[in-house]
């Protein structure tokens, strides 16, 4: 245990970060860590895989993922924003080569090899945008003259097109969702919310109008018509799961559902240990959405507050889009459950998000100072 007397960067460290926020996401990394053993060997197999292919690539997928969550929560809010650029400019750079160069998947080019490794530059993007865009819209309410909300605007519609231009219409969603949520936080006028509303609502139609994938999922979402194999499966798994599931390894629903390791985990996480775990896990998302939210309320910064807020946001819709898709309350999509589902890009990326939160959730001394003070002036009380 580290003493509360000692002083350097890990004392502080321990000190200072949200201790809760950060046992919560180890949670959840553990349970997807054993979800993995449950969801994972059937599709090894089908695959002539190693049975526990996936479960060794998922821990060590986890070592790393880890480090950079520990690593990014030493950092100040100034180091936050810097290397949120950084990861932007990155990511961005190759999500465009992804178009030229990247691997094609169900016509999809979305990943990169780099090393022999394959990288979805997507999944790193969305903490860093929303980080900028915090920092934009920030410096707009600091300072108005500062164009800082026309170029969050603008950034918003690089990011939009890139993902479109894959195509991820769901990764489009999230982030237009996440950004709305921030931009209304930033005082957002009543205008640009109906502008900005119709445009959403117009590129939901031109996307069903466009794009045959689109149209298809919604369809069978409305009528329930075509193939819905993997969605009458995930619900034949939950059903099967009852409230206290069958038991670690009794699953057989599982064995045919055909992403059962990423985008349906929560169905086999329903299987086999109730609809009773199920609410468990969603309590624990709400949780760290609450918290973070409860965080954003209370904080003085503005660039601490968007940022926060549009973080945990990023990390609850995620979860709300998975989960509504394995109860058959959202059109099929494939998105990862955050820390749960396999892959690598996912978990790494959403490590960057819990590191971010955990640095701008410190409590710092120059920071209660500001708020000792602030609680003085609002109650009259003289400075000591």
């Amino acid at each position: 245990m580290v003493s509360r007397v000692e002083r350097g960067p890990v004392a502080d460290w321990f000190w200072t970060i949200d201790r809760l926020f950060m046992i919560t996401f180890i949670l959840l990394m553990g349970i997807g860590f054993m979800l993995s053993f449950a969801a994972s060997p059937a599709v090894a197999e089908r695959l002539n895989l190693d049975s526990f292919h996936f479960v060794k690539r998922h821990a060590a997928f986890m070592l790393p993922a880890l480090g950079v969550m520990i690593g990014l929560s030493f950092l100040s809010p100034r180091q936050v924003r810097r290397t949120a650029m950084v990861i932007l400019a990155v990511s961005l750079l190759m999500m465009i080569a992804a178009l030229f160069f990247g691997i094609e998947v169900k016509g999809a080019r979305r990943w990169i090899t780099l090393a022999g490794i394959s990288i979805q530059p997507s999944e790193f993007m969305k903490p860093a945008f929303v980080v900028i865009c915090a920092w934009l819209f920030a410096e707009h309410a600091r300072q108005p003259e500062i164009p800082g909300n026309l170029f969050a605007i603008i950034l918003f519609g690089i990011v939009a097109s890139l993902l479109i231009a894959q195509p991820d219409l769901g990764q489009t969603i999230l982030t237009s969702v996440v950004w709305g949520g921030m931009f209304f936080m930033a005082g957002m006028p009543w205008l640009w919310i109906t502008v900005l509303g119709g445009i959403g609502i117009a590129g939901v139609f031109g996307a069903y109008v466009t794009l045959p994938h689109v149209a298809g999922r919604i369809d069978r979402f409305l009528t329930g018509e075509g193939d819905t194999f993997q969605v009458d499966t995930a619900r034949q798994a939950i059903i099967r799961g009852d409230w206290f599931g069958q038991g670690p390894g009794e699953g057989v629903v599982k064995r045919i559902i055909p992403d059962s390791h990423t985008d349906f985990i929560f169905s086999v996480a329903a299987e086999e240990f109730g609809i009773i775990f199920c609410m468990v896990l969603v309590a624990i998302f709400a949780f760290l959405v609450l918290r973070g939210l409860n965080h954003a309320f209370r904080e003085r910064n503005d660039f601490n507050r968007f940022a926060v807020a549009g973080l945990v946001l990023q990390i609850g819709v995620q979860s709300m889009i998975n989960i509504g898709v394995n109860l058959e309350l959202l059109p099929a999509k494939g998105m990862t459950l955050p820390l749960i589902s396999y892959g690598g890009s996912s978990m790494i990326a959403i490590c960057v998000t819990a590191g971010f939160i955990l640095a701008l959730t410190r409590r710092r001394p120059e920071k209660r100072a500001q708020e000792r003070r602030l609680f003085r002036a609002a109650h009259g009380v003289p400075a000591e």
